[in-house]
């Protein structure tokens, strides 16, 4: 396949699958299966492209993320406090993840996890979309220390692939009493450190790669596909909440079975 097409193609997937709880990683392990390139000669460039779906939430939250940071300047309570909780909510896959990224590595490399963990995953949506009682709206700088914590321990379970970075935080969140929109939101901003230690840890892993040069997937593949994911990401995070503060999250739990199914029998055969 053309490398560019190929870069288009990846980047689509990147920016529908980052936000919603269906799993990037997963669809792009899946992706490397299904239009047959290479992995590992796509390894960087699928790690750079995240930059494209953390700048979609930068940009489509701008506005509270100045309010923050002049707040901050102020000393003011609710900036302290939304900063406070997205370090605690974040230090949990920090820790984990530099302790196990070998192993994390290892499940990276199989597609078959990642079809069972959307079967999985789906299942569990299904359940807490049924039996959790989240509360009144609220917001992120609102939440309780406690909560933001379990959210970031919710996290980490999405270091196996297939699981979903945003389905862990979300339904953790959910189960935990927080309304679907803040639980949303709080995924999103989340993402941003997360995504951002997560990309910086393996350009650093990869650094000897990249000095002798990327081979024949250049930085022109990445800037497309940085591109596209920026622009996909940014329609895809304000239908997402719009999306889920009316219809839920039942529907991307089924369509987890679904693909997890199917990624399963083509896999097994």
């Amino acid at each position: 396949m053309d490398l560019t097409l190929t870069a288009i193609l990846l980047g689509i997937v990147e920016g529908l699958t980052e936000f919603i709880p269906v799993s990037s990683t997963g669809h792009l392990i899946l992706a490397s299966e299904i239009f047959g390139y290479d992995a590992n000669t796509w390894k960087v460039f699928n790690v750079v492209i995240q930059l494209g779906a953390i700048l979609a939430v930068i940009v489509q939250y701008w506005r509270t993320f100045w309010a923050v940071g002049t707040g901050l300047l102020r000393w003011q309570p609710m900036s302290v406090a939304f900063v406070r909780n997205l370090l605690v909510a974040f230090i949990p896959s920090a820790v984990l993840g530099l302790a196990l990224k070998d192993y994390i590595d290892v499940l990276l490399g199989s597609p078959l996890v990642v079809g069972w963990a959307l079967i999985l995953g789906g299942i569990a949506i299904l359940g807490i979309e049924r039996w959790a009682k989240p509360g009144g709206p609220t917001g992120v700088a609102q939440l309780p220390v406690g909560q933001a914590l379990g959210v970031g321990l919710f996290q980490c379970i999405s270091m196996i692939p297939g699981v979903s970075r945003s389905g862990a935080t979300i339904m953790g969140a959910l189960a935990m009493g927080i309304e679907r929109r803040t639980a949303a939101e709080f995924s999103f901003f989340l993402a941003v450190p997360t995504m951002m230690g997560a990309t910086t840890l393996e350009l650093w892993d990869s650094r000897a790669s990249l000095a002798g040069g990327l081979g024949p997937v250049g930085w022109n593949e990445i800037a497309v596909g940085f591109v596209v994911s920026f622009i996909v990401a940014l329609v895809v995070i304000k239908a997402f909440v719009a999306f889920v503060s009316r219809s839920g999250f039942s529907p991307f739990a089924w369509y987890r079975i679904v693909a997890g199914i199917l990624a399963v029998v083509l896999l097994s055969t």
